[in-house]
C-alpha cells in the first residue's frame, strides 16, 4: 500500500508528488477536517466549570498559583 497526501479543491485532487502506475488502481480517499485554530467564548461554559470544581476546596487560582511555583 502506498500512502500519497494532496489537496482537494473545486473539484480536483492535487497530489502532493507525482504517482506513476502502469495498470489501474482502487484508492481510498479521506478528508482530514480543518483543526481549529483559536477557541472561542462558547468553547467555555461557567456552569461545567463550576461542577468540575465544586469538590475543590481550595480556590482555583490558588491551585494555579501552586501549579506555577511548583513548576518553576
Amino acid at each position: 500500500m502506498t500512502t500519497l497526501s494532496g489537496t482537494y479543491h473545486n473539484g480536483n485532487l492535487t497530489l502532493d508528488r507525482p504517482f506513476r502506475t502502469k495498470k489501474p488502481v482502487r484508492v481510498t480517499i479521506m478528508f482530514d477536517e480543518e483543526e481549529k485554530t483559536s477557541l472561542t467564548l462558547s468553547d467555555f461554559s461557567f456552569t461545567e466549570t463550576q461542577e468540575l470544581l465544586k469538590d475543590c476546596e481550595t480556590s482555583f487560582s490558588d491551585e494555579v498559583i501552586e501549579e506555577r511555583r511548583n513548576a518553576l
